[in-house]
């Protein structure tokens, strides 16, 4: 059965393949893998974003991402929302922005993505709905849903792992990449490897939130110098090389991570992990196989000196065989469907 499948992004973060963001990242490779299953992918995004299927862009923000740009953002959405609802007959909206309560369809087949900690969103975003699915992305996360909220199965998020096959000799540097805000504690993983006397690369994107500006400004660029250098944000190829040339990859977040790409992104390119156990980082790492869970600066330090001694080898088969982005893309159907069946007793939207 061939399906038209409405996805509606985060409004402030552009979809794409070289995304910062994990729920950008997962969108991306949806709207890729419905394509190619000649499923009809409509993409509302940041119209700076890079869509396999139709992107129907709205503004994009390009100031300071406050309260404002939020709510213009927001109104956007919904009018991009009600558009495409009324000109397409679309099976079902697929949701994946922490703020989805501000724009979620009145009516109509809806699942929606949690991929952050739960108890982030918003007052009320559980309340049930007879045509509204809800699910997290693994196990830790979804133990702490509130009691109104009934959530499907965890889908756990997935990496392509073939294209990140790639090889290249192994570099005496360990490496960060990801957000560049104060929950994923880069600052850490810098004191870490002074501490160590270790080179350490840092990739990410500063977003416009005063927020994060400040904390780069005030804790990551002080503790910047000749071996710990900031990058910038990266494209795939690059950050591909990089994955697959560090000694390994450092994940200092100090929020419950729901998942990490990042993690299985390097996992994939053969590198370990070092990671604070938070959230469902214990479900991503095999402490001593495929990485080092630590719970301080020092053992982080020290960490970063032992990940040479694990196999780049049982890293990526382990990649392989529990992180494939063809089982993910497989789950994400079966929910399509599951959601269909369910309210196929009532009318489907159309023009």
């Amino acid at each position: 059965m061939s399906l038209t499948v409405l996805s509606v992004a985060y409004p402030l973060a552009p979809v794409g393949p070289d995304a910062v963001g994990g729920a950008e990242q997962v969108l991306s490779h949806l709207d890729r893998a419905l394509t190619r299953a000649g499923h009809r992918s409509i993409v509302i995004a940041d119209g700076r974003s890079d869509v396999a299927g139709t992107l129907v862009p709205i503004p994009p923000e390009t100031g300071s991402l406050d309260d404002a740009a939020k709510a213009r953002a927001q109104a956007a959405v919904r009018e991009a929302i009600a558009r495409v609802r009324a000109g397409t007959a679309v099976d079902l909206v697929h949701l994946h922005g922490i703020d989805f309560p501000a724009y979620l369809p009145d009516d109509g087949p809806t699942l929606v993505t949690l991929h952050l900690p739960l108890d982030w969103y918003p007052a009320g975003a559980f309340a049930p709905r007879p045509d509204l699915m809800l699910h997290g992305v693994s196990a830790s996360q979804t133990l702490t849903a509130p009691p109104e909220a009934r959530l499907l199965a965890p889908i756990p998020n997935g990496v392509p792992v073939d294209d990140l096959a790639a090889r290249h000799a192994k570099r005496d540097f360990a490496l960060v990449l990801g957000r560049i805000c104060p929950e994923k504690g880069i600052h850490l993983a810098l004191d870490a490897a002074r501490a160590g006397g270790h080179s350490l690369l840092v990739g990410g994107e500063v977003y416009a939130y005063e927020s994060h500006r400040a904390y780069f400004d005030e804790e990551v660029r002080p503790r910047l110098d000749r071996r710990r250098r900031f990058l910038g944000p990266l494209g795939f190829a690059r950050k591909r090389r990089l994955l697959t040339a560090a000694r390994c990859l450092v994940v200092p977040s100090l929020c419950a991570e729901t998942s990490s790409l990042v993690a299985m992104e390097a996992l994939a390119c053969g590198t370990p992990v070092v990671a604070f156990p938070n959230g469902a980082l214990p479900e991503i790492v095999e402490h001593g196989r495929t990485g080092f869970l630590v719970t301080g600066v020092e053992e982080m330090a020290e960490a970063i000196d032992a990940a040479r001694s694990l196999s780049p080898g049982h890293c990526r088969a382990e990649a392989r065989r529990r992180f494939s982005l063809k089982t993910m893309t497989a789950r994400y159907v079966a929910a399509y469907e599951t959601l269909l069946a369910r309210d196929a007793a009532g009318p489907r939207v159309a023009s």
